[in-house]
C-alpha cells in the first residue's frame, strides 16, 4: 500500500499503531471476561489500561531479537504494566490476537470500500436516468451494431456494480468471524460462552469450528469478491477509455482547467483516470490468488498464509477503495458529447437499422434466409461505395416488389429502438 494510492483513512486502519492499539483492546477484553469470571484478580484491565501506550518502534526492536510479533508486542506491555499483566494472553495462542485483530481490521477497511462503491452506484444511476433518451450506436465485437441508448449502456454498468456490492456483502459477513479458542481451537484453556461474549464486543462471532486459525476459505471469498468488483470497475472504465477515442468521441472523463495531458503534446486529453483505475484493478485479481493459495494449510495451521496475508489485506482494500472513489468521480464528472453519438450513428449510412428491414420482409412473406440475403446485399453494395444503403433497398426489385418506399423509411425510425427503455429502468435491481 502506497499513499498514491490510498485514502488517510485506509492508511490508519492498517498503520501499526491502529493495529497494536486495536490487540491491546482485545487483550484487555479477554481479561476482563476472565475478571468477571474470578479468575483473574479484578481491575487488572483498567491498570493496564492507564499505564500501557503503545510504541510500534519499541515493539519492532522488541521482535528484533525475539523473532515474535505477538510476543514482542506482550513483553512491551509488561514492560509497562509490570505485574498486573500475569494473566494477559490467559489461555491464548498468538493466532487468536492475529485473527481477531485482522478480522476487525478487514472489517473496518471493507466499511470504507463499501461507501465508494455505493457511490460509484449513484453516480452511474444518476447518469443513466440523466441519458435514457439519448441515442447511440450499439457496438458488439466493436462494431456498429444497432442504435440503443446510453442511459441503457449505464444502467448496465450500474447493475454489475450492484451485483458485486451484493457478493462483496456477503463475503464480508464471511469474515466477521474470529477466535479466542487456543493452540489448536478446541478451547482447551479457554470456555465457549467468554470466546463469544469478548468477540461480540468487536463484532464478530466465533468460528465454528477453529483450527489454530479462522479458516482461510473465508478470507478467499472476500478477495475472491473484491477481485469481481474490480473486474467490473475495468469494465466501466475500459468502455469510457473506448468512448474517449479521437475516432468516436462520444464521451470523456472530466478534464481540469490547469491539467495538463502531455508533456510534450499540448492538445492531448488523455483518459488517464480511466487507465489508472484499469492498472490498479489487475492487482486485485492476483491478490484473489494468492489467498485462494492460502486455502490449503498444513493440518491444525502452518504460518505459509501469514506473510501473503500482511501484503494483501492492506493493499487489496486499499486498491478497491481507491479505484471505486476514482471512477465514482469519474463517472459524476463524465463529458459526453450527445452530437457525436448522433453523428456516429448516421456514420454507418443506416445499415445499423438492417434487421427491421430483415424482419419487415419475413412479415412480407419471405423466408428469413431469402430476405438475410437480401438486405445484406443492399449493405455491402454500400460498402463497397455503391450507393446508399437506403436506396440500394429501394431500387432493389426483389424488395420492392414486397415493400414500399414509405415502408422501407419506416425502418430507419431511433424510436423502435428505445421504445421499451422505460420498461428496462423500471425492472432495474433496486437497493
Amino acid at each position: 500500500m502506497i499513499d498514491r494510492y490510498s485514502t488517510p483513512r485506509m492508511r490508519e486502519v492498517w498503520s501499526s499503531g491502529w493495529r497494536w492499539n486495536t490487540f491491546l483492546e482485545v487483550e484487555l477484553a479477554y481479561l476482563e471476561a476472565l475478571e468477571e469470571e474470578g479468575i483473574a484478580p479484578g481491575g487488572d484491565a483498567s491498570r493496564i489500561r492507564a499505564s500501557v501506550k503503545m510504541d510500534p518502534e519499541r515493539i519492532d526492536e522488541l521482535e528484533g531479537s525475539l523473532r515474535h510479533d505477538v510476543i514482542a508486542f506482550l513483553t512491551h506491555v509488561e514492560e509497562q504494566a509490570g505485574d498486573v499483566t500475569r494473566f494477559v494472553h490467559f489461555g491464548l495462542t498468538s493466532s487468536d490476537m492475529l485473527d481477531t485483530v485482522s478480522a476487525i481490521q478487514l472489517n473496518q477497511a471493507c466499511g470504507y470500500v463499501r461507501e465508494e462503491l455505493s457511490s460509484l452506484e449513484k453516480a452511474l444511476m444518476t447518469q443513466a436516468d440523466r441519458h435514457r433518451k439519448t441515442a447511440m450506436v450499439g457496438r458488439t465485437h466493436g462494431m456498429h451494431a444497432e442504435a440503443t441508448s446510453f442511459g441503457l449502456v449505464l444502467l448496465g454498468w450500474r447493475e454489475m456494480v450492484v451485483r458485486a456490492m451484493a457478493g462483496f456483502d456477503r463475503a464480508v459477513e464471511g469474515i466477521r468471524f474470529g477466535k479466542l479458542a487456543g493452540a489448536v481451537g478446541n478451547l482447551a484453556f479457554g470456555d465457549p460462552e467468554r470466546e463469544a461474549r469478548v468477540l461480540a464486543r468487536f463484532g464478530l462471532k466465533p468460528e465454528p469450528a477453529a483450527t489454530q486459525i479462522v479458516a482461510r476459505d473465508r478470507h478467499a471469498t472476500l478477495f475472491s469478491s473484491m477481485a469481481v468488483a474490480g473486474s467490473v470497475i475495468d469494465h466501466i472504465a475500459l468502455n469510457i477509455r473506448h468512448l474517449q477515442r479521437t475516432e468516436v468521441g462520444e464521451a470523456q472523463e472530466p478534464f481540469g482547467g490547469k491539467q495538463r495531458g502531455s508533456s510534450a503534446m499540448p492538445h492531448k486529453k488523455n483518459p488517464i483516470g480511466c487507465e489508472n483505475v484499469c492498472g490498479q484493478a489487475r492487482l486485485l485479481r492476483g491478490y484473489a490468488l494468492a489467498a485462494l493459495e492460502d486455502v490449503a494449510l498444513w493440518h491444525e495451521r502452518d504460518i505459509s498464509h501469514s506473510s501473503v496475508e500482511r501484503v494483501i489485506g492492506p493493499d487489496a482494500t486499499a486498491t478497491l477503495e481507491y479505484i471505486a472513489k476514482r471512477l465514482a468521480g469519474i463517472v459524476d464528472g463524465l463529458v459526453v458529447h450527445e452530437g457525436r453519438m448522433g453523428t456516429n450513428l448516421e456514420s454507418s449510412g443506416g445499415v445499423i437499422h438492417s434487421e427491421g428491414l430483415l424482419l419487415e420482409l419475413v412479415r412480407a412473406g419471405l423466408k428469413r434466409q431469402q430476405a438475410y440475403g437480401l438486405v445484406q446485399r443492399a449493405a455491402m453494395k454500400y460498402f463497397n461505395g455503391e450507393g446508399t444503403f437506403r436506396d440500394n433497398l429501394v431500387s432493389d426489385p426483389e424488395v420492392a416488389a414486397l415493400l414500399t418506399a414509405e415502408q422501407i423509411d419506416g425502418c430507419f425510425s431511433l424510436d423502435h429502438h428505445l421504445r421499451w427503455v422505460d420498461s428496462i429502468f423500471d425492472r432495474r435491481t433496486r437497493n
